[in-house]
């Protein structure tokens, strides 16, 4: 043997080294790929979902409530199991656990046999996403290596949604409405095949799950998401302002938990960086304005513009192409050359106004250029801002907390969604639009569009605020980071 491959023969017989890297992070991003798809892969299938399981238009909302609620509620819980259990365990366990509730969401005969299903598909991807994080950043511990896995990892996130939004279209419309979720299992199959041969063996910590810090938070979120998703029900005020009170006061408790707390299930130390606690709250933002963007447009482009669930699906391809290419091609090529704080900062700013584009939408609005010019803004602008966000989040964080920082990086991904969703319907409905647009009862088919257009508009209004709201966190905690 030459000199020249000896050190690499002796890195392969260390612990830890896999020979195939390249295959897990393909593991990790397909997991990643699969979870945050299942947020929205639902949304074009639902008209077909409540005429065949008979559901009524406040038990439809569950269906995508369930996984949302349980997946960020759960999420803190399941990043600190995997710190103390092993997080190739916990991604390899979760990752089948989600394959079964898959398959028995895509069998459901009831509402209640689909609803259950999809809790436990978010409670599965509550600690199977973390978990792959973790490995992904103990993995890939040199700068650049791990550069290159955020940024795939980054586009995997970013476009999920998106893909999530075309995928459920072509399926349902080609298919069946349960093929958005047999969908999963051949990703699972293969993923826990790669999982059990290349993922690295991690050592479980020493300690006790703060189940007292993770049941806290997991109740505080729970309540507030519920509480803002119910606000546009009759006579629902006492309900609302008693559950957003309790969510408030458990938060306050969590805080007071987590600081004596020996473990954490949520290292406050995560809080101590400006700039990432920034990162946080301007990725709140951005994917709570972009889901809850969504909400609306795929009932748009249905009920106003006519299209099928399949070209309502494919309508999404602009978008999740322009993000694609921005964050494989333009975020490397530009961020040695602008900074990563002005590629940030510019990034926002075209999504915002992309938002702004959007709003002036119409019922004589077409795709070509009123909604294909925001989709491509927001695209490219999300992209630009997503990577910088997602290395602020992680940066400076100690090896024993990765599982804590990658789940709270991905608790801005979800509960920002369903914030995001419920805010926007609560904010369409007191510019007295009807919240539940298609029971409008009594009024004109044309009349019924104006309506929607016009919720759209306003909900595309209220995103760009959120945006700019982000925009302003990011130049006020960051504008010391290093260019």
């Amino acid at each position: 043997m030459t000199p020249s491959l000896r050190p690499r023969a002796r890195a392969a017989r260390q612990p830890g080294i896999r020979p195939r890297l390249e295959w897990a992070l393909g593991a990790i991003l397909a997991c990643q790929l699969m979870v945050v798809l299942d947020g929205t892969v639902i949304y074009t299938a639902l008209p077909h979902i409540r005429t065949e399981l008979g559901l009524s238009r406040a038990s439809l909302s569950w269906v995508q409530n369930a996984y949302m609620l349980t997946f960020g509620g759960l999420l803190l819980l399941g990043a600190r199991t995997g710190d103390l259990v092993g997080h190739r365990r916990v991604f390899i366990v979760a990752n089948g656990v989600f394959t079964i509730a898959s398959i028995a969401g895509g069998f459901a005969q009831s509402a209640d046999w689909l609803l259950a299903a999809r809790a436990i598909q978010g409670a599965a991807g509550a600690f199977a996403a973390p978990a792959g994080l973790a490995l992904l950043m103990l993995a890939f511990p040199e700068k650049a290596p791990r550069a290159r896995a955020i940024r795939l990892y980054t586009a995997v996130s970013g476009i999920g949604s998106a893909i999530g939004l075309v995928l459920g279209g072509i399926l349902t419309d080609l298919i069946s409405w349960r093929w958005v979720l047999f969908v999963n299992l051949p990703i699972c199959i293969v993923l826990l095949i790669v999982s059990l041969r290349d993922l690295p063996r991690t050592s479980p910590s020493r300690g006790r799950l703060d189940i007292a810090g993770a049941l806290t938070i997991t109740l505080a979120m729970s309540l507030m998401v519920y509480g803002f998703i119910h606000a546009t029900s009759a006579n629902s005020g006492p309900v609302i302002a008693a559950t957003l009170t309790v969510s408030a006061a458990l938060l306050c408790a969590f805080v007071f938990i987590e600081k004596r707390a020996v473990q954490p299930v949520t290292p406050l130390a995560l809080f101590s960086s400006p700039s990432r606690s920034g990162a946080y709250a301007a990725r709140m933002l951005l994917i709570g304005g972009m889901l809850g963007t969504f909400f609306f447009l795929t009932q748009y482009v249905q009920e106003v513009l006519g299209f099928d669930p399949l070209q309502a699906g494919l309508s999404f391809v602009p978008l999740s192409l322009a993000q694609f290419l921005m964050v494989i091609y333009g975020v490397p090529w530009l961020t040695p050359r602008v900074g990563s704080l002005r590629l940030l900062v510019s990034g926002i700013a075209i999504a915002l106004v992309g938002m702004l584009f959007l709003s002036g939408v119409g019922i004589d609005t077409a795709f070509m250029p009123g909604l294909l010019v925001p989709f491509v803004m927001l695209g490219l602008g999300t992209g630009a801002a997503l990577v910088p966000l997602a290395t602020a989040g992680l940066a400076g964080v100690a090896p024993r907390d990765a599982g804590a920082a990658a789940g709270m990086m991905t608790v801005t991904h979800y509960i920002g969604g369903a914030l995001g969703t419920a805010l926007l319907v609560v904010i369409v409905n007191l510019a007295r639009h009807p919240p539940e647009l298609s029971d409008a009862s009594g009024i004109s088919s044309h009349d019924a569009q104006v309506v929607l257009a016009d919720a759209l508009a306003v909900s595309a209004i209220s995103s760009a605020a959120f945006f700019a709201l982000a925009l302003l966190i990011v130049l006020t905690t960051m504008r010391r980071q290093s260019s």
